[in-house]
């Protein structure tokens, strides 16, 4: 594929805690949100559908992890975990409208924690993405944010000047408004109903935690070629189906919940990419809180790791002093629960 990895931007992979992005206080209240919106989903259950692997297409698979009343399945060819039978399109846009969990997310989670998630998230992603932009000859003129949320990204984006024009597709009313707020432009829409002349070609479309939740994967990036020109490049992250906190974890881990219907690995989501029309430049997996995840779960008593001595060892024992290096090197090596992948049009 010709892609390389690139180390992460931000060397400092202690800077950032769950605390930071998930503010403790608010935990409790977002957990009474999210239980109903699950009450809801189930019963729609009699609705879901079989489907194949989102990645790769085949039927091969067995089950791996049963999680909320929801089955998932392992990909036996690509590796994918991937809920199955999964909620319509329809369901799922009930789902999100109506959503308590995001409405709260919304209202109290991102405002809370806006100035930690746009310095420690999205201004070292946008430096990260300019640098690309340097290294594969790409244009900064139009930047289009598919799925934005509380527009913190895009409107960072904007103020720095980093690119000719910004713009964010936002289907969902309330995070539309959010942008709108914040002085973007916004085109209210499904991705998959937004025509190219609308906005012109853009040079970099950018979708963060986004693919992961969608009926049809393959669909969304035919939809994102579209709207790029030819050398464009995009820019996407979602959790690694392959991290350390899903290995170790399981269906405990956070990654696996009734909204992340896929679970793509790095290889899954390149060879997808590559069947969608798009080169792959790079893949990385810079994650930063997989240690933390795994040793909060630990502490709470989810995972016993009396007959593991060395991750005793680092994540408990000598955590001040182990724990950042294990995460470096989780990140290093492909194996955090965080990825992220640029590719270019074909």
């Amino acid at each position: 594929m010709g892609e390389r990895a690139i180390n992460p931007p931000d060397p400092d992979l202690k800077s950032m805690k769950v605390g930071d992005i998930r503010p403790t206080e608010l935990r409790r209240l977002q957990e009474q949100a999210y239980a109903k919106d699950l009450e809801r989903l189930r019963a729609r259950l009699p609705e879901f559908v079989q489907v194949p692997c989102p990645a790769c297409g085949t039927d091969s698979s067995q089950p791996v992890f049963e999680k909320y009343g929801f089955s998932f399945r392992l990909c036996g060819g690509c590796r994918t975990i991937y809920m199955c039978p999964r909620p319509t399109p329809e369901v799922m846009a009930s789902y999100y409208g109506n959503s308590d969990n995001y409405r709260f997310w919304a209202e109290h989670i991102f405002p809370a924690s806006e100035a930690n998630r746009r310095e420690k998230i999205h201004r070292p992603m946008l430096r990260h993405i300019v640098a690309a932009c340097e290294r594969h000859g790409v244009s900064r003129g139009l930047l289009v944010e598919v799925g934005p949320g509380f527009g913190t990204f895009v409107s960072l984006a904007q103020e720095s000047g980093s690119f000719g024009r910004v713009l964010a597709i936002e289907r969902t009313p309330e995070m539309a408004r959010a942008c709108r707020d914040r002085g973007v432009q916004v085109i209210e829409r499904a991705v998959e109903d937004v025509r190219p002349e609308e906005i012109g070609d853009a040079d970099v479309l950018v979708s963060f935690e986004v693919i992961e939740h969608l009926f049809d994967p393959a669909n969304y990036l035919r939809s994102a070629a579209r709207l790029l020109r030819p050398g464009g490049m995009l820019v996407l992250t979602c959790p690694n189906g392959e991290g350390f906190d899903t290995a170790l974890l399981g269906a405990h881990s956070g990654q696996v919940d009734s909204e992340h219907v896929n679970l793509f690995n790095p290889e899954s989501l390149a060879g997808l990419l590559e069947r969608s029309g798009f080169e792959v430049l790079e893949k990385e997996t810079p994650g930063r809180l997989d240690a933390e995840l795994v040793r909060d779960a630990a502490l709470a008593g989810h995972l016993d790791l009396s007959e593991n001595p060395f991750l005793r060892k680092v994540l408990i024992d000598e955590w001040e002093r182990l724990g950042g290096a294990f995460q470096k090197f989780l990140a290093d090596h492909g194996l955090s629960g965080h990825l992220r992948i640029l590719a270019r049009k074909r």
